[in-house]
Formats: C-alpha cells, structure tokens, sequence
C-alpha cells in the first residue's frame, strides 16, 4: 500500500483478501470484505477499496455501479497505481484500449516497477500494434526479470516486429546460449525455427542455411527443416542441392503439388514438353499417385500428346468414380482446345459405354463395370452446363439419374445447373431432393439452405439449418453464434434483392461484428504464445490479423452494406401509415359484431405471439448465461446494443454508416477497384470533391477503361463545371491538375459519346454505364441510349447483366419506357428460357420435383 494512505492491519488483510477473492472469482465474497472495510466511518472513503468493490461489481454486470465506485475511488485517491490499474482493467473490459492504456501509464507513474501492469500493458500495446511503446515495456521486463524465458521472447519479438532482425537475433542467441539449459525438447526445437526465421526475413540465407544445418539435430520438426532448406537453396540458386532435397521430400509425399513445382525450379525446366517428359518420369516411379498426371495436362501443349494424356486420366477416373473430376479439370478449360479435346473424348465413351459397354470401339477394350456410364453422363452434364448449354446439360444429367436415381451428387448437379440457367427455385427444389436422399449429411444440408436462400426463401432456410443447430434456440441465433459467415453474407444479399433493408442491414452488422470479435479474441493469445513457444505461428496470427478485414467475407457483406445504405440515402423509408380507427358509432349492428369478432382474433393471436417471443427471449437469456458460465474469459464482457432492422434502416446518417464499411476496404481492399468506386459513389453524394478526386486517381491506377469509372468520371466532371468557381482557389487549382490526364481537356458530354462510340460498349456492362451516362448528359438522345442498353448482341451477355438492364429500366434511368420493358422481358425470355426473372408472375419450370409450398414468392433477381 503507498504509504499516503495505509490501512491498519486488521483492514489490510481485508484488503488482501479481496485480492484473492478477485483472482479466484469469488466475487459476492469480495463484496463481502469490501463492505466491511467501507462500513468503518474512517474507511469509508478508502480509495483502493472502492476501486476493488468496482472491479468486482464490474464482474458480476453491474457496470454502471461499477464505474461510480472506481472513480470515486480515483478521485480519493489520485496517487495510486491500484486505482488506476483497476480503471484501466474496467477499460480493457468494455474494449476501450486505447483508454486502457492511458490508465496503465499513469498508474506506471507511481509505481515504475510493478510487473502485473507491465504485463498488460505490454498485452494492450500489440494489440493495438503501438510496436515502439511494446518494445520499451518489454525492455521494462526484460531488466527487471532477466531470468524469465518470457522476458527474453518478447524482448527479441518486439524488434523482429519492428524489422530490426540483428537485434531480435542477438536476443535470442544470448538467450540460447545462457538460458536454455538441459533436454532439447519440442519448445527448444521451435525457437530454433522462429531463430531461422528471423533470419530469413533479414534476407540472409546463406546465414539461415548455415544455422538450419548446425542445429537440425535439435529440432523435432524434421518436414520443416527440409522444406525450409530447400526453400533456401533456390533463393540461392544452389539447385543440385535443392533437387536433392525435394526428390527426398517427394518420396515421402508424392501428391504434393509444390514439391513438383520447385523440382521443376531446381531442375530449371522451362520448355513445356520437357516438362511433360519430366513428368513421365515420376508417373513411372510413383505409379499410384495422382499428382503427376494432373501436372502433365497442365503442361502438355502438343494437342495429340494431351489427348493420348487426358485419355489415361479420364479412363482412370470415371472407371475409378472419382465425382470431383470435373472439378479436377476444370482449369484446362480456359484453353478452348483443351476443353474441345475432352469434349470429343466424353462423348466418345458415352457412345461406347453404350454399345459395348467399354471406353474404346476395338474388340480388345477392356469391359468397364456399369458405373463407368453413370460417371461418364455425370461429366458431361457438367462439361456443358459449363459451356452454358443448358439443354445438353439437362440431357446427360437426367440420363444419370435414371441410370442411378439414389445418387445424391446428380440431384445437387442438376439444381447447378438450373441454378447458372437462372432458376433458382427448381435450383433449390432438385437439391433439396439430394437433402431428402441423406438427412445426416451436413454438407449437403448447407448446400441447400444456400440455394433457398438465393431463391429467396430465407425462411426455408433457416428451418434447413435448424437440423444441425443447437435446440431451444433460434437457428439465426445459433449460426450467429457459431459465426457461420456463409449464411449471413447469403442471406444479407438476398434481403438487398428482396429490398428488404433493415434484414439485410442487420446481417452485415453481425458479420461485421464477427471480424470485431476475432481481433479481440488475439488478445488471449498474447501470453499464451510466449509461454508455449509456438511463435512462428503466432506471428503468423498478428500478420493475419493485421489484414483480417480483406477476406471476401467482409468484402461482400460492406459491399451490400454500403449499397443499401447509398438506396437509403436516395430512397429514405417513409414512416408507416398509421391505421385510422373505425367509425363505430355509424356501423349496423351485423357490421359492428363483426369488426368486434375480429378484433379480438387479432387480440387473442397478439397475445400467442407474444407469449411465444417471451418463451424464446426466456431460453435465450438462459442460454447466453450458461454460455456466459461456461466460458473461461472475461466474464465482464459487455454486452452489444441489440440490431433491429427498421432501425436500421431509418438511420439518420447513411452515408456515414457507409463510410464505416468502406474504411477497412480502403487501406486492405485497395487494390480492388470496386472498392474505390464505392467510395466515390460515397463522397459524391457528400459533395466532397477531394476524396472524390481521391477515389477516382486509386480507380484510374487499376484499370483506365474500367465502365463504372467512366461514369464516374463523366459524373465528376459534369459537377465540377457547377461547383469549381465555388471552391477554394487552392482546391481548385489540384483537382485541374490532376483531373487533367484522366479528362484531357474533354467536357462531360463529350466523354459519354467517345465512350458510346468506343471498344467500351462492346461489352454488355460498358453499354449499360454508356448507355445511363448518354440518356442523363443528352436526354434528346434517350432512344440511342435504350437500343444501347437493351442489345442482346454483346459477346458476353448474361442473365445477371440483363437482369441489371431490367432493374436500370423499371427504376426509371431511362425514363418512362412499359413498352421497351415488356420487349426487352420478351427477348430474354427467348435467350434464356429456363431463367425465371424473365418469366411472367406464377410461371414455373416444367421440371421441377414437388413443391409443397407454390405459392411462396421467390426472388427474380
């Protein structure tokens, strides 16, 4: 205790043990003792008391209490590190680190050397990669406890995160060779590797080699040692020895991809038929595996070699029924020869299969088992379905289901291919039929509740996945519990299809929460790593987290997030009508009994509602607190604002609830361009012309002919003419300067028509942004805008571009246009006649398995 304020014996061991109590959880036995310390009038007022009894509150959920008795202990006691290092726990607590470590500062005023707040503040400061103040704190241990192997790891990793690699070696050679004594064992092993590693990424590999060499005999992890010298010897081009090491390593795992790779490397091969001959080598030597005769399809350029190649494979793996091998092959498809050769080659078999029950037409071909023929239609309908050939597609996959009608793969191929034929509901309906085939299976279960959600029927889907959730409680609820961030990133772009905002809102909240969670769930990892050594991958973690928000989970979920949010801007939700009351007084008595029968229906089916939602709020509060129980780390988590989706929806600021999506893209999606165009579409509508400017030069740099640039830029130029004699002449003269080699001295209107009349509108969505940039710029030229929009004759048309035409056109881009709608809805339903967003209200597939529900709306979109 600091001597300013010292309690009597008989308090101070009060105080200890609510220390204790602290420590083991038994926080009502704290309280306890506080008490008794705080009901003497002469320590009432005792700082430190009150900070623990807050700290302990704090525990047991009563925050708000909790801050009123640590600050009022703070200001009793301004001196003392105790009080501060308690208000820097409550700040931790509620993720407010950056506060946090403000307290721990001044706590560390008072009291320099006190381990305990060294300890967090070092756990604060990587968190929030403050990596400077990390590396004096971690000295600040270092020197007062030398002797702990902790003091020197975190020592040494603060410089290596820092890039200073000699220092952070010296560290943990002295360490090495002063600390480390006795049996090597598995923690003494993987600081040897983390040693090389640091030496690796200083860029010293002759170094790193030299040290992998003398201490591999003290390392257990013998794989890594040789693919890490092997690594080495290429960076060294020392390639005789790096084809030692990988033919070793190949004979330990003869499927391993890379090992062929860097052998090729080592080896130097360049020319593809000496490829195709090194390959035969190792399909000779390894007659089992799988690997080599996959790598040699790739490299094979000759067409007669890559036929007599592909031909083994396809023998092999449709006697064998191998179902991904489609899957397998189909990256050869981007060589239209290739994909022509097994194309020719299925083909082929399916007639022989079927005459002679053998791959070849010579009497001598070997009598393949009936399942030849099954696997052999099973590929064909995915060869077409890939070539977009619906018609073929269906062919050869209704043949394999009346070859073999229990295969549940068939069923979940056919709903693909109905799926790219843009019908989402026969999609989901014929993977259903798969579900229905094997109710245990997971995979299969996730697969159609995927396609019910792109079919629009979340409800369905949710009752799917309640299969394989947790009883009692909502599926929604489990799987955001669980973080299942496939369904949440589905459902919210079925909700942005179903225009229903709020939902869709709410889902990208949760997912977003979830990348929020996951960098605060590091935090346990801190210690833990250090103490268990495995430090190569918990570097691994830091630089994982450090780029969290660039997986296309998030990526998707701020996509749709951000474009609900810009509709709402443009689209704000009016407030519900409100029901007027019925006139009763001027009702026939007949009429009044009615209306009253009815009101109490609505009465009697409110109140079932809402006994119901009680019954779940119930299990669900019992729930989180088991859950609350049975988890091991801070039980004061704070507890999230609730997500309702009509307040979503009616936010205030959209835009700025925009920019907070945005943000994270901004610094780890920036080499994607939508991201840039999404930020522009933001700060335009905040008329922020920097940023704009900003967004447009990031686009610019990633693709110049980009077609929603374009527009972009025809929309920037077009309001720079307004607002550029408004601006600040500075402001005005950098967006001039830098506008320039994008507009190169050309108005808005004339970028629209060199954009109509260029290579841009060759492509359906180039035509589309031409064709709303044209109609906006020049409403006289509204015809040659619409034929431009509304072509079929663009190489790449697709259901979803013309879905996107039919959107631009019923929202009103072109103006008023019914007639244009129903040709335009006509002609697509000609070009894609399975696709449903083409279909009148009501149509449906012809063949689709039973749907117990037909008259439940799906998604046209």
């Amino acid at each position: 205790m600091p001597p300013s304020n010292p309690l009597p014996p008989k308090e101070n061991a009060l105080f200890k043990r609510i220390l204790r109590c602290y420590e083991h959880k038994q926080y009502k036995n704290g309280l306890k003792f506080a008490k008794q310390i705080l009901s003497n009038p002469k320590f009432a007022e005792h700082g430190e008391t009150l900070a623990m009894k807050g700290l302990t509150l704090n525990c047991l959920g009563r925050k708000d209490e909790a801050y009123e008795y640590v600050r009022r202990g703070l200001r009793n006691h301004l001196k003392s590190p105790v009080c501060w290092h308690v208000y820097g726990l409550l700040q931790r607590s509620d993720k407010k680190y950056d506060e946090a470590i403000k307290c721990y500062r001044n706590a560390l005023k008072w009291e320099k050397e006190n381990i305990q707040i060294l300890r967090d503040l070092s756990l604060l400061q990587i968190q929030m990669r403050d990596l400077e103040g990390y590396k004096d704190t971690r000295y600040q241990l270092f020197m007062l406890r030398p002797t702990q192997r902790a003091s020197w790891i975190g020592f040494a990793m603060s410089y290596h995160l820092l890039g200073d690699y000699e220092m952070a070696n010296s560290i943990l050679d002295a360490f090495r060779t002063n600390q480390m004594k006795g049996p090597y064992d598995y923690e003494h092993s993987e600081l040897l590797l983390y040693q090389n590693m640091v030496l690796a990424e200083s860029g010293q590999y002759e170094r790193a080699l030299q040290h992998l060499q003398k201490f591999q005999s003290q390392i257990l992890d013998k794989l890594s040692v040789k693919e890490t010298s092997g690594e080495y010897y290429l960076k060294l081009k020392r390639f005789k020895e790096a084809e030692t090491v990988y033919e070793d390593l190949l004979k330990r795992n003869p499927e391993n991809v890379m090992y062929y790779q860097k052998l090729i490397e080592a080896k130097q091969l360049s020319d593809p038929a000496e490829k195709v001959v090194f390959f035969d080598v190792y399909k000779k030597e390894y007659p089992r595996a799988i690997a080599p005769r996959r790598l040699q399809l790739t490299e094979a350029q000759s067409q007669p070699v890559f036929e007599r190649l592909v031909d083994e494979y396809l023998r092999h793996g449709l006697h064998k029924g191998i179902p991904p091998l489609f899957v397998d092959l189909r990256t050869l498809y981007e060589n239209k020869t290739k994909a022509d050769t097994i194309e020719k080659l299925i083909l082929q078999y399916i007639e022989n299969l079927l005459k002679s029950g053998a791959f070849g037409p010579e009497p001598s071909e070997v009598k393949q088992p009936a399942s030849a023929l099954l696997w052999a239609y099973y590929y064909a309908a995915q060869h077409f379905d890939y070539k977009k050939e619906t018609e073929r597609a269906l062919h050869y996959i209704d043949a394999a289901i009346e070859h073999t009608p229990t295969l549940i793969e068939l069923f979940i191929v056919k709903g693909r291919i109905y799926k790219h034929a843009g019908d989402p509901v026969s999609a989901y309906q014929w993977v259903e039929e798969a579900q229905a085939l094997d109710t245990a299976d997971r995979y299969v279960n996730s697969k159609c509740a995927r396609y019910m959600l792109r079919a629009g029927h979340v409800p369905r889907a949710e009752d799917m996945c309640a299969k394989f959730t947790r009883e009692g409680v909502p599926a929604t609820e489990n799987l955001n519990e669980m973080q299942c961030m496939w369904f949440q990133t589905e459902a919210a772009a079925t909700y942005q299809r179903l225009h229903q905002w709020g939902e869709a809102l709410k889902k990208a909240h949760e997912v977003d929460r979830h990348f929020s969670e996951i960098m605060e769930d590091q935090f346990d990892f801190h210690s833990y790593c250090m103490r268990k050594m495995t430090l190569r991958s918990y570097v691994g973690l830091l630089r994982l987290e450090d780029v969290l928000r660039a997986h296309p989970f998030y990526v998707r979920c701020a996509r749709v997030a951000i474009q609900v949010y810009l509709r709402l801007d443009t689209h704000p939700l009016q407030d519900a009508p409100q029901t007027p009351e019925p006139d009763t007084e001027n009702l026939a008595p007949s009429e009044l009994k009615k209306l009253r029968n009815k009101q109490r229906k609505a009465k009697r089916k409110a109140e079932q509602e809402s006994a119901l939602a009680a019954q779940v709020q119930v299990k669900r509060e019992q729930h989180h607190k088991a859950r609350q129980q049975q988890e091991q780390g801070d039980p004061e988590a704070p507890q999230l604002d609730e997500l309702v989706p009509d307040k979503l929806a009616r936010v205030e600021d959209p835009l700025e609830q925009a920019i907070k999506f945005l943000q994270p893209l901004r610094m780890l999606a920036a080499d994607k361009i939508d991201t840039h165009l999404m930020a522009f579409e933001i700060y335009f509508r905040k008329e922020r012309p920097l940023l704009m400017l900003q967004s447009i030069k990031r686009a610019w740099n990633l693709d110049k002919g980009h077609h929603h640039l374009h527009d972009c830029l025809v929309r920037f130029t077009r309001w720079l003419d307004d607002a550029l004699p408004n601006l600040h002449p500075h402001v005005a003269a950098v967006i001039k300067a830098e506008v320039q080699p994008m507009v190169g001295g050309r108005s808005a209107v004339q970028m629209a028509e060199e954009f109509v009349g260029g290579e841009g509108v060759r492509r359906q969505a180039g035509a589309l942004w031409g064709a709303r940039a044209l109609r906006r710029l020049l409403p006289e030229r509204t015809e040659q805008a619409l034929a431009l929009a509304t072509s079929l004759q663009y190489p790449d048309l697709t259901i979803q571009g013309c879905v996107e035409v039919l959107e631009s056109l019923r929202e009103g881009e072109f103006g008023p246009c019914e007639q244009q709608i129903e040709r335009y809805v006509e002609a697509c339903a000609v070009r894609f006649p399975y696709a449903i967003a083409f279909k009148a209200a009501g149509a449906t597939s012809t063949d689709t398995p039973h749907n117990d529900d037909p008259q439940e709306p799906a998604c046209t979109n």
